[in-house]
Formats: C-alpha cells, structure tokens, sequence
C-alpha cells in the first residue's frame, strides 16, 4: 500500500491547502513566483466565469497527513458544444516527484472524465485554454510572466512516463523592445498608413464597447486554431476588471479599417515581477511593497495575453502589416514607461505566419511548454 489518499476538494480549507502546495514544491526554485492567494481564491471559484460553462473538480493527494500532490479535472460544455468529441481536460498539476503520487492524480482525473463520457484527456489546463496552457518544457531558469505556468522540469517527465503522449508545443517568446526593428520592418512601418487605416489606443471612456470589439475579433481571429474555445463576453468583462489596475491604454492598440475594429493588441505589465518576494501574501504589508514597484519602482517586463487580426482583414498585405503597426505602437510608448522587454505569449508550435512574423522582429523563443494527451 502506498498510504497516499487523494482527496476531493469540498470547501474552503481544502482549497487553500490546494492553492499553497506549489510553494512548498517550489521552495528551492530561484525561478518560482508565488501567485497572489487571493488572486488564485477568486480563479478557482465560482466569480471565475468560466465556472459558468463548465464542470471542475479539485483533488489533494495526502500522505502521512501531509499535502505531496495536486490536480483538477475539467469539462468544458462550451467546447462541447462547438465539438461534442472534445477532450476532457486537466490541470492544476503539481506534486512530489514521485511516479505513484503521479499516477494516481492522472488515474483520478481520468476516471472522473471517463464517468463522464469523455474518451481523450488533455492538459495541463489551469483551467481552460484560455487561461494558463501546457507544462514548462524548456525555460526553467527564467520566472513566468504574467498569467503563465511554471513547473519543475520532473512533471513533464512523470506524464510521459505514465504514457502520456504530445498533443502540442506552444511557445513564449521574449522581445527587447530597446532593440530597433530590422531594416525591413522599419522601411514598411515608415509609409503612410493605407487609406481607410487607423490605429488607436483602447479608450477607458468605453471600456465596455471596447471589451466587445476585443472579444468579437479575438474569437474570429483564432477560430480555425487547434484547441479553440470561444472568450464569452462574461470572461472577457471578468478578466478587464481584474486586471484593471493593470490595464493601461498606452500598452493596447487597435486598428480600425473604414471604421471597422479589425485587430487588437493588449499588453499588461508582469504582475509576477512587482510581486515576486510577497509569498502570495498582500497583509500586512504586501499592498505597500505592491503598489511601490508598481507605481514608483516599475516593472520593466509586460506580456501580450491578447492579440488578434480579423480573418477577413488578415487576408491581403494590409491586414499583415496591422500586428507590426500594433507593436510598434506599443512599443514606443511602452519604452518612454521604463518597459524594456515584452513577452509574446503563447504561439501554437505550428503557428508558422505568426511565428515568423515575430522572429522578424528578432524576438527569441525562449519557454516551451507541452500540452499531453491519453485516451481514455
């Protein structure tokens, strides 16, 4: 017997308990940043609109009444109503290295999913794609930015073990903005913008008009895209007022074509960086420290969660020079803010228009991370 008991998350202690066990995993991680606790109490609960959509289940693994694992299991009805043969999905993992701690987290999630009809899994999904996708692959040395995951090397090797085989890479490249663009994007950011083309910043004024245009082109842009599930307008809405102290206009673009919203870009600053030493912890000082790195010290890193270029606009040489206008807008203003580096995050591995358009700009690829898949 092993002695290891996984254990239903049911209440607010047990979900505490779940939300802390990757610190105490990560406690020799120089690259680990511990994320907000009250950050993560509101994403694994019910304010969190994907909730709305979908079916989850945490679970602990204990031993000698000691945390040693974690992992969640999702359905996500939303997808299944776009593809009724959708995966069923998993995430949150995090455990000892230990094969037995591994396999019986795996093997808990999947028969929960097989109960409920599903025949593949997939994840890590923290909790849908749309949030934190895949397990860090490559790029241990180097904290995560904003919104993205972070694993020691062990996890990946553990789901392989246990069979689990690739579904798909994507990437995070790391681009310093105090490098100029090559000489080629720089003669085509240098005409006059064709007739009917305009890029603004996003206007706060009308926040929520601009959050509809940000989710109707960001649904239409990704659409034909492997693993895609729709941004309902609930999630776009919960996810602009948490990041609202977050949320500058200087760091978002948005291009209009005869008036039309046709493609958008959304930078934010590296939470991660102005957090990193608080433990999680905002009491009793961690608002001060907080709000000092962020106001006074800045941070020098952001990362693009958000992006996106109408299919129908993205069809002729307008529409591909739109994310090089989008960047360059950003870029400049976010340089005259102290920013010096910007995280585009994630590309799909078989992505290659997008992923060359960023290698133009001499961007580097510099974190992977795999999304594993089993049938059941």
């Amino acid at each position: 017997m092993s002695g290891i008991q996984i254990v239903p998350v049911t209440d607010k202690k047990l979900l505490k308990r779940f939300i802390l066990l990757p610190e105490r995993l990560h406690k020799n991680d120089p690259a680990y940043i511990a994320p907000l606790h009250m950050e993560r109490e509101e994403a694994l609960g019910p304010k969190n609109p994907f909730f709305g959509h979908a079916e989850v289940q945490f679970w602990l693994a204990v031993k000698d009444g000691r945390d040693v694992g974690r992992i969640s299991a999702q359905i996500d009805v939303l997808a299944l109503s776009l593809n009724p043969d959708a995966p069923g999905l998993f995430g949150m993992l995090a455990a000892e290295n230990d094969p037995e701690i591994f396999r019986l987290l795996v093997e808990t999630a999947a028969n929960w999913l097989r109960d409920r009809s599903r025949t593949r899994m997939q994840g890590p999904f923290n909790l849908n794609i749309n949030e934190e996708t895949g397990v860090l692959i490559d790029g241990f040395d180097t904290p995560p930015m904003l919104l993205m995951p972070h694993d020691l090397p062990y996890v990946a090797q553990q789901l392989e073990a246990l069979g689990m085989q690739k579904a798909k890479d994507v990437i995070a490249y790391l681009y310093d903005m105090r490098v100029e663009f090559p000489a080629s994007v720089q003669r085509m950011l240098s005409r006059a913008l064709p007739p009917g083309v305009t890029v603004r910043q996003l206007d706060m004024k009308r926040i929520k008009e601009e959050i509809k245009n940000v989710t109707s082109i960001f649904n239409d842009a990704w659409s034909q895209n492997w693993g895609f599930v729709p941004l309902t307008e609930e999630e776009t809405d919960y996810l602009s007022k948490s990041l609202k102290p977050l949320l500058h206009p200087r760091l978002t673009s948005l291009v209009e074509r005869d008036g039309e919203p046709v493609a958008f870009m959304i930078a934010l600053p590296n939470l991660n960086e102005a957090i990193k030493g608080l433990e999680g912890k905002i009491l009793p000082f961690g608002w001060a420290k907080l709000l000092w790195r962020l106001k006074v010290a800045g941070v020098k890193t952001a990362r693009v969660p958000l992006m996106g270029v109408r299919r129908s606009a993205a069809k002729d040489i307008i529409g591909s020079l739109m994310p090089y206008l989008m960047i360059d807008m950003v870029r400049r203003d976010a340089l005259k803010m102290g920013y010096t580096h910007i995280e585009l995050s994630w590309i799909l591995e078989d992505n290659m228009p997008m992923r060359r358009m960023i290698e133009s700009m001499d961007a580097k690829p510099y974190k992977t991370y795999r999304v594993f898949e089993a049938p059941l």
